[in-house]
């Protein structure tokens, strides 16, 4: 049985929690605490350590998914996380463009922690306001190569197309090798 970790990571309220319980197999193991500063009140909750989900593809691969905290100040998770990723996700928001540059902070943090493939998960594209995937890789100065998709991380389907570009570029890599 061949296991594969992948991380999603990205800006706080970014869907990190919500892709996770879209599509894991288990209860997600989840570390939410009740969020005490005011100006974070976008949402009730956040995560504090990780979540953790499964998904099994198959008889031979079974995908752990581990989300990491979105907020600066449990960023220190962000490289305990990252050990032995196979791959990662980047959440964006896609109606937040005050959230974009952070999410090209995290992106090239997690680029340093390992030189494996990553998708760019352009989420939220369910909201009027949400920013169109093309304007989004602008913004983001996303070169054409770098994989994002549209994303609605509380729609099964939608999630499961972005897991499936990142392992086909997983499985890609590995072939290569």
């Amino acid at each position: 049985m061949q296991t594969v970790k992948m991380v999603i990571t990205g800006p706080f309220s970014s869907g990190k929690t919500a892709f996770i319980q879209s599509v894991s197999e288990i209860d997600v193991v989840s570390t939410e605490r009740k969020i005490t500063t005011p100006a974070e009140r976008i949402k009730e909750t956040t995560t504090v350590a990780m979540d953790f989900g499964r998904i099994t593809v198959d008889d031979d691969l079974v995908l752990y998914l581990f989300g990491t905290p979105g907020q600066k100040r449990f960023d220190f998770m962000w490289e305990i996380l990252s050990e032995g990723m196979l791959g990662f996700i980047v959440m964006v928001d896609s109606s937040r463009p005050e959230t974009f540059r952070e999410a090209i902070g995290i992106l090239q943090t997690f680029k340093a922690y390992a030189p494996t493939p990553y998708v760019v998960a352009a989420n939220k594209q369910d909201l009027k306001d949400a920013w169109a995937v093309d304007d989004l890789r602008i913004a983001l100065k996303m070169d054409r190569k770098i994989k994002m998709l549209p994303c609605v991380a509380t729609d099964k389907e939608s999630v499961k197309n972005v897991l499936l570009a990142l392992l086909y570029s997983i499985l890609e890599e590995m072939k290569e090798k």
